[in-house]
């Protein structure tokens, strides 16, 4: 079923996961999604080639450095966007850093691209009696998010071998708390538990980017409740 329809970027499939599919409304604190979605760059650029993570393996995950392989485009322009920024950072950047700034604005500049592209569509509607306006931006087309929550139930049920896209989704999706929102029968605990099962069988890299995205998540929350 799945194989028929094209992969969309891991950080637009997690912000599609991220978002109630009727009302259009976050799952988690944005900037928390867009940390994930910051990760999941990273991870699509180290898949297509063109990054990589420095080898000392004594640094812990969020601080080891970024390093290109090649700065070819890869035809998407946020990820385009992210390689010139790591080509011309003053200094060598660490994930940690990276997350950190890329982050800032990704998840307007991701909802923008998806509305570009048909995928979204941008609604109005009148609460508190026509007072308050709120905006929504909701699927065009309930695939994406269905074939993307396809391919987590296949894989958390045993049915097909992970893919380096799917394993790395599944990875970002635990730790990001949005195992609860696949819609699946498994306990959201056992559930997260196999996603990193499944994500801690990835190529280091990706698993050391999925780490740093978690650590940054956990620094989000800490100053959010100090």
């Amino acid at each position: 079923m799945t194989a028929s329809i094209p992969h969309l970027s891991l950080r637009d499939e997690l912000f599609l996961l991220g978002h109630h599919d009727d009302t259009g409304q976050p799952h988690l604190h944005r900037q928390a999604l867009a940390l994930g979605m910051a990760g999941a760059v990273l991870i699509d650029l180290f898949l297509a080639g063109r990054i990589t993570l420095d080898s000392y393996a004594e640094h812990p995950a969020a601080d080891r450095w970024l390093r290109l392989n090649s700065d070819q485009p890869v035809g998407d322009l946020i990820a385009d966007t992210a390689l010139a920024a790591i080509r011309y950072s003053r200094a060598t950047p660490t994930v940690k850093a990276f997350l950190r700034s890329f982050a800032d604005d990704l998840y307007e500049r991701t909802r923008a691209g998806l509305v570009a592209a048909g995928i979204l569509r941008h609604t109005a509607r009148r609460r508190l009696g026509g007072l308050v306006r709120a905006d929504a931006y909701l699927a065009t087309d309930a695939k994406w998010a269905v074939v993307a929550r396809a391919r987590l139930r296949y894989l958390a049920a045993g049915r097909e071998q992970p893919d380096n896209h799917t394993a790395a989704l599944a990875g970002l999706v635990a730790v990001l708390g949005l195992a609860d929102h696949l819609y699946l029968d498994d306990d959201t605990a056992t559930l997260t538990a196999h996603l990193k099962t499944i994500a801690a069988q990835h190529h280091r890299p990706v698993r050391e980017i999925t780490a740093a995205v978690d650590a940054a998540i956990g620094d989000l929350a800490t100053a959010t409740y100090r």
